[in-house]
């Protein structure tokens, strides 16, 4: 039976590796997003459109928000997650970015985290202007990687150019819809008050996560195709092998906007 060409933006049989090795956001940007809010964490009702598995959801859960809602549209990341959630008071269900289903002005702080740029803006910014509350806030955050202090990393990034020159990372977080967000969200008759944050903090991965991190990327397998990612994969195994652990540096970049009166 011939496998299934993987489609971009389709997560389904990647949910296992990005629930047990996806890294997670730096907490003192997630600190200085819940100090923007002019309510105390307590008071705060909280939901994280296309959450995945619910990494960033359970970040934010953990600091005592009053409630959270997780809202994912793919059914294998919302089980993970729903599975990963067991022991909190996460609410899951289905939808998406530009169709949430949360009723108007439910919410006083809304984020889509690693995700955002697989939405329709326009649209997706009207919905959320619609169920955020007066002074409500948007924030869309990244946490690439900052191979940059790593030899062996950036070792591995440039074996991607040589099975693939062309490649462009949809959700690397340093390009994309990241390069002109600032002005898009300043321009969008929904938001206002656009504040940008960023921090880094390192992981020391087993090789097994690491390369699972690797299994869990959508994009690159999209463009690389079955047989070149298979080789990347191999690539990367050989080069971590004598690793104990990999460190690993993550950058999380997050711009947050006010919900526009």
């Amino acid at each position: 039976m011939r496998k299934e060409t993987m489609k971009a933006g389709n997560f389904s049989g990647l949910a296992s590796d990005y629930s047990s090795s996806r890294p997670d956001y730096c907490k003192s940007v997630l600190n200085g997003l819940l100090g923007l809010n002019q309510k105390s964490i307590d008071a705060i009702d909280f939901a994280d459109i296309g959450a995945g598995t619910g990494i960033w959801t359970r970040m934010v859960f953990s600091t005592g928000v009053h409630s959270a809602i997780a809202i994912e549209p793919n059914d294998d990341m919302r089980e993970h997650g729903i599975k990963d959630s067991q022991n909190t008071s996460i609410i899951w269900q289905p939808g998406n970015a530009e169709k949430t289903g949360l009723p108007n002005e439910s919410v006083d702080m809304l984020t889509m985290a690693s995700s955002f740029h697989w939405t329709e803006f326009n649209v997706a910014t009207k919905e959320f202007h619609r169920v955020l509350r007066s002074n409500g806030r948007f924030t869309a955050l990244w946490n690439p990687r900052l191979i940059e202090v790593n030899p062996m990393l950036l070792k591995i990034e440039e074996y991607l150019d040589t099975l693939n020159p062309n490649i462009k990372r949809v959700s690397s977080g340093r390009s994309g819809i990241t390069e002109n967000l600032t002005d898009k969200l300043w321009k969008s008759p929904f938001f206002e008050d656009v504040v940008y944050l960023e921090g880094r903090h390192v992981i020391m991965m087993p090789p097994e996560r690491y390369l699972g991190a690797w299994k869990s990327v959508n994009d690159l397998q999209v463009q690389l195709g079955e047989d070149k990612f298979s080789k990347f994969l191999t690539f990367v195994e050989h080069t971590i092998h004598d690793s104990d652990f990999i460190e690993a540096t993550y950058l999380t970049r997050a711009w947050s906007a006010r919900k526009k009166s």
